[in-house]
């Protein structure tokens, strides 16, 4: 199966073209937690040193998933073809603090942190996740995204750099901040009919898995729903 497969749709058209492989960023919410853990628990030991930097055990893995507050936070989400979600990114909206977040004056601010499965990198999910975060930060009155990693981890780097954020080193982490413009009509287009057009494609792939489960309990009939 190649990668343009894996994540082909029926709105592959509405998403920039039929020759780039799709992707829809979804608004993650409380029916998806599940599926947020399994994502999380298959990372690989490394993948997860990276994402939380520090490592990190089932249950510390259980944990922060059951502990996301989406009332507070922003989460979004990639599904494959399949309706399996191989990627996260949680935006965190924290209130300012002074002596750290020293590039903002706006009384709340945001962090962003990532992750993709391995089976799904190389298509520029990483950074669709990011351009979606942005957008909403925007939108939510926040001025100032800040990402905090390890500086070996290549993929968040590559990220901040491609974001044009300023970067500090210091003791094998990395933090980074981008400042952003404020939101305007066409920020708040942009984010909902992205959403809308995610929302659609979510329904579809999750009716398509429904309708793949109930044709495996059909004796002699065997689907290819993954």
């Amino acid at each position: 199966m190649t990668s343009l497969n894996f994540f082909r749709n029926p709105l592959r058209g509405l998403f920039g073209g039929a020759d780039r492989p799709t992707i829809p960023v979804k608004e993650l919410r409380e029916r998806d937690r599940r599926r947020m853990l399994r994502h999380f628990l298959s990372l690989e030991r490394h993948d997860r040193l990276l994402r939380f930097g520090s490592p990190v055990n089932d249950e510390q893995v259980a944990r922060y998933v059951g502990g996301i507050d989406f009332d507070r936070d922003l989460v979004f989400g990639v599904y494959n073809r399949v309706f399996k979600l191989v990627a996260v990114g949680h935006l965190a909206f924290a209130e300012r603090d002074a002596n750290r977040h020293k590039s903002t004056e706006k009384d709340q601010v945001a962090e962003f942190g990532v992750s993709v499965s391995r089976s799904a990198r190389g298509l520029g999910i990483g950074s669709k996740l990011f351009e979606r975060a942005n957008i909403a930060c925007r939108n939510n009155d926040v001025d100032t995204l800040y990402m905090h990693c390890l500086s070996s981890n290549a993929t968040m780097m590559h990220i901040a750099k491609k974001a044009g954020m300023e970067i500090h080193r210091d003791y094998g982490e990395a933090d980074a901040y981008l400042k952003l413009g404020p939101a305007d009509p066409a920020s708040v287009l942009q984010e909902a009919v992205a959403e809308q057009l995610a929302s659609l494609d979510y329904a579809l792939k999750a009716n398509v898995r429904a309708a793949a489960k109930l044709l495996d309990r059909i004796p002699g009939v065997k689907s290819d729903g993954g």
